[in-house]
């Protein structure tokens, strides 16, 4: 090792400017080696924070590896191979975890402690050093001028002894300081060598004390252990490639098959009929919720079927929540103002009504059938789909739309198919729940073999054709059975009046008009043929409730497309929960004897309970005044018969009146010289009789006749 530069002690005292410029280069090597060696003990200072942080990481691996078999894994919770494999694992690592806790320590005596020792103490100590040499330097240089300031005319012994006595002072103490301060100096030049060398010195030693450790640790057995543990892994990753490339080749295949169901609305719908045998669907539907008064908005959610209930579940949830119970419940299509494909299902008591929009139109009808064959319980028996298939079938043939009154007559034609369809088309909304098997048969309140219309065709206006040209001989008839017949007459007999908006949904033939089931049954039967034709489309009309007639009036034109007599509305009432579906049962009157009758149903504007009201007063003010007229009548007649019978006595007592005038003219007659006179007299007084007779009897006439 080469030589060691030193400061000359001995110079100390003359304190020379060599002396002073050696000193600096001194305290600028200090500096650099200051600097040095406090980047060397931060570099060191990682070593050991990093040796500490990987001790506690394996030691944190191995517990984690000894807790494997608590955890409660969804998927491969009870692999024994590899809970076995990691508690092998888990032993080797604790025993690396324990070797590097060895290390640790040595790190911390071997390499740590010797820097620490030489930044904290030896360079701390220069750095203490040269700053009390600074101030004895300068309390040196102070004394001396004030030594040399002594006045030689104005000799003060106390003032020169003071003098004398500060530079002694201040020499000696700058001359201890200063021989100290070289010598730290002359010192660190040595220990800047140990104090580099001792901490690497450590820190190898520590090093290969831990290789030798680990390698009497990890012996033969457990290389043999590694390279079976390696096989399992290059085994396990071939299967996984071989498993990616399959799942690689399914993505391409579904890629190219899926390509047409990316879109919302299905461009050719010949391609993907709509299924209609269906008891389960799920699948991504909009709900509508009201947000206020008027407002609503629309969410997104996943809903599926779980036996007769429909369910919901959002993105994130576990499980799904109750939206419905679809048992006895009524499903039909809604025309919605600001959305597409919307239908609406209400549950069998009608206290909850869900409207929902599908993606596309075929999405739309498939729920509409799966909630129907649902609603008929059709899913508890053992083949669900080939009994659905055969109650839509029947439903098909059963509710056909005829588009006229001909058409409808025509298919009244008796045929075998026609009981057995309409015992199958349409389930019980809101009646009892029925097994799926025995679905109920509508015949006893339902003519058979009857279409369900959809036009505005009234069966008493054909009925009445004939009698309609008879009476209107001179008016031109309509061939789409609206009247123009003027109404402001009849308005303005008719004490009632009243207009509603309404619009029509269908109507049938019913076999019988008092049963007060037979317009629930009717709704839930249009409903039902709505709902698998996707018939949208309703006629609006204003409807006239008059105390004479029932009045359908085209809005725009104010003419009468239908005229019902009042006498003909056996019943009106409105749907039990929805307020706005009501209907009417007419029966014209000579058909009671063959039960003719037909129901009538429309939707209103949430007023379908007052326009039944308003038909009831209606047919209540008909009848009080049927009643009243009765009476008046009744009343002429009996006025009548008394003036008949005051008639009678008074020509009575006229006759009698005459008898005794007679008599006594007769007796005074037959005096002597007074019978030319009296019988003359009694000529005149039977003419004056009779014509005051004649003139009574036709006073008496005409006195009826003004009456």
């Amino acid at each position: 090792m080469p030589g060691i530069e030193k400061l000359p002690i001995e110079e100390t005292l003359e304190d020379s400017p060599q002396t002073r410029s050696l000193l600096g280069v001194f305290e600028e090597d200090t500096t650099a080696m200051s600097n040095y060696c406090t980047q060397l003990y931060e570099a060191m200072q990682r070593i050991y924070d990093a040796q500490n942080e990987l001790s506690a990481a394996t030691h944190l691996t191995s517990r984690l590896l000894k807790e494997y078999d608590k955890q409660r894994f969804p998927l491969g919770g009870d692999d024994e191979v590899m809970s076995s494999t990691l508690q092998q694992f888990a032993k080797v690592i604790d025993e690396l975890s324990s070797c590097h806790a060895v290390l640790s320590t040595q790190l911390a005596d071997a390499m740590m402690f010797p820097i620490t020792q030489f930044k904290e103490r030896d360079l701390k100590e220069i750095l203490t050093l040269k700053e009390v040499f600074q101030i004895s330097s300068d309390d040196h240089d102070v004394a001396i001028n004030r030594y040399s300031r002594l006045s030689k005319k104005r000799d003060n012994d106390k003032l020169r002894v003071e003098a004398v006595e500060d530079v002694y002072t201040s020499r000696k103490k700058h001359h201890q300081t200063m021989m100290h301060y070289f010598c730290s100096l002359n010192t660190l030049q040595y220990k800047k060598k140990t104090a580099l060398l001792e901490p690497l010195l450590g820190y190898m030693q520590a090093q290969i004390s831990f290789f030798k450790l680990g390698s009497e640790n990890l012996t033969q057995q457990w290389e043999d252990f590694l390279g079976t543990i390696g096989t399992s892994v290059q085994n396990v990753r071939r299967e996984m490639e071989e498993e990616v490339g399959q799942m690689q080749e399914t993505i391409q295949e579904m890629e190219r098959s899926c390509d047409q169901l990316y879109a919302p609305c299905d461009p050719d719908p010949a391609h993907s009929p709509v299924c209609r045998n269906l008891t389960r669907k799920q699948g991504y539907l909009h709900i509508r919720s009201k947000t206020g008064l008027v407002s609503s908005s629309w969410e997104r959610q996943y809903f599926f079927t779980q036996g007769g209930n429909l369910m919901q579940q959002g993105r994130g949830e576990v499980a799904g929540g109750l939206v419905t119970d679809l048992d006895n419940s009524s499903v039909m299509a809604v025309d919605s103002d600001d959305r597409r494909f919307c239908f609406q299902v209400t549950s069998f008591d009608g206290k909850k009504v869900v409207t929902l929009q599908s993606e596309s139109r075929k999405d739309c009808e498939e729920w509409i059938a799966t909630i129907n064959n649902i609603s008929k319980r059709i899913y508890l028996s053992e083949n669900a789909e080939e009994l659905a298939a055969r109650v839509n079938q029947s439903a098909l043939e059963a509710v056909t739309p005829s588009p006229s009154f001909q058409q409808r007559h025509e298919s009244m034609r008796p045929s075998s198919k026609g009981r057995a369809g309409r015992a199958s088309s349409i389930s019980s909304v809101g009646s009892e729940p029925s097994p799926a098997l025995s679905v109920l048969s509508l015949d006893a309140l339902v003519a058979p073999d009857t279409p369900i219309q959809f036009d505005i065709i009234s069966l008493f206006s054909e009925e009445n054709a004939g009698q309609n040209k008879t009476a209107q001989s001179g008016r031109r008839s309509n061939p789409f059975g609206e009247t123009g017949d003027s109404t402001p007459e009849d308005i303005e007999d008719s004490i009632l009046h009243q207009l509603f908006i309404v619009r029509f949904l269908g109507s049938m033939e019913v076999r019988t008009a008092e049963t007060a089931d037979v317009i629930p049954e009717t709704m839930r039967q249009i409903l039902a043929a709505r709902a698998i034709h996707n018939i949208f489309r309703m006629t609006e009309s204003h409807l006239l409730v008059t105390c004479d007639c029932l009045k359908l009036i085209d809005p725009q034109t104010q003419v009468t497309r239908l005229r019902f007599p009042l006498t003909s509305v056996v019943q009106c009432s409105s749907h039990q929960d929805n307020r706005r579906l009501f209907g009417f049962v007419l029966q014209p009157a000579g058909g009671q004897g063959d039960g003719r009758a037909v129901c009538y149903i429309f939707e209103s504007n949430n007023d379908g309970e007052k326009i039944c009201d308003s038909v009831g007063l209606a047919k209540q003010i008909a009848f009080h005044s049927e009643m009243d007229r009765k009476a008046v009548e009744k009343r002429k007649e009996h006025d009548k018969a008394k003036e008949r019978q005051q008639e009678e006595l008074s020509k009575q007592k006229q006759i009698e009146k005459d008898l005794e005038e007679q008599s006594r003219l007769i007796a005074a007659s037959s005096r002597p010289g007074n019978q030319p006179a009296a019988d003359g007299q009694v000529l005149v007084l039977s003419n004056s009789h009779s014509e005051d007779s004649d003139a009574g009897e036709e006073g008496k006439k005409r006195g009826e006749s003004e009456a």
